[in-house]
């Protein structure tokens, strides 16, 4: 099985929308191998989004995230990066489909809500970032024979 991670962003927190977006991916039948809830420190939000250091919006993301608490996840399931992509939405929430997170609850690319990992190679990163050796959790539900053939 595969692991992505995922990460409710303080506005998300914020509004309460941390129980209905853990329901989605439940129902989806991706299995929760991790959640904690944490205002986020500098060096791993630099960490984090690496990528943007150099770019014109990161001071002001860096500020955001670490503005509150973050909801983080790691979910796990066949194909569980993508399946989560496509779950959450595109980054523009005005160009995210209904249905899905970012396409029903956001309305502001910079208060979008939710991160999800683009790739596995991300994935693997990213969980290594936010979760220690031995915090994630190996375990069984008793709905995957149901789930995957």
């Amino acid at each position: 099985m595969d692991r992505t991670f995922v990460m409710i962003k303080p506005d998300g927190v914020q509004r309460g929308l941390v129980g209905e977006i853990v329901s989605r991916f439940e129902a989806k039948g991706l299995k929760l191998a991790g959640a904690k809830i944490e205002i986020l420190p500098e060096e791993r939000v630099i960490e984090q989004y690496r990528e943007h250091l150099e770019k014109p919006f990161f001071p002001g993301l860096k500020t955001y995230i670490m503005s509150g608490p973050c909801f983080l996840m790691a979910w796990e399931g066949k194909g569980a990066v993508a399946v989560a992509r496509r779950m959450i939405g595109a980054t523009n929430p005005a160009e995210a489909a209904p249905g899905s997170i970012r396409g029903d609850f956001a309305l502001d690319i910079g208060r979008n809500v939710i991160h999800g990992s683009d790739s596995p190679e991300s994935a693997a990163r990213e969980l290594g970032i936010h979760f220690p050796p031995g915090e994630l959790l190996e375990y069984s539900k008793i709905d995957e024979p149901v789930l995957y053939e």
